[in-house]
């Protein structure tokens, strides 16, 4: 996949239909790209690191289930909670 690919269907995953809870959080990964789904956004360079479709669902769905089970609104604010789990995985 080339990286236009990859953030492409990031996009698309993304803006699917919210099936349960954790799809909720998708809105707030969106924001965290700035709504920016293009190759200049380098806050979309962690898709270097990932090489398939399936990575990249796993990557979302690891996201937004540790949002469900992790994110406290009281200490952190949606971007820093998504920056560290880009930072730390």
């Amino acid at each position: 996949m080339t990286r236009l690919d990859k953030i492409e269907y990031l996009e698309q995953l993304l803006n699917q239909t919210e099936e349960n809870y954790a799809d909720t959080f998708k809105a707030d990964v969106t924001m965290f790209f700035d709504d920016d789904f293009s190759e200049e956004n380098s806050k979309l360079q962690f898709l270097d690191n990932i090489n398939s479709k399936q990575e990249i669902e796993i990557w979302v769905d690891r996201l937004t289930s540790r949002f469900v089970m992790k994110f406290d609104s009281e200490f952190e604010t949606e971007n820093d909670f998504i920056y560290n789990y880009l930072e730390n995985g």
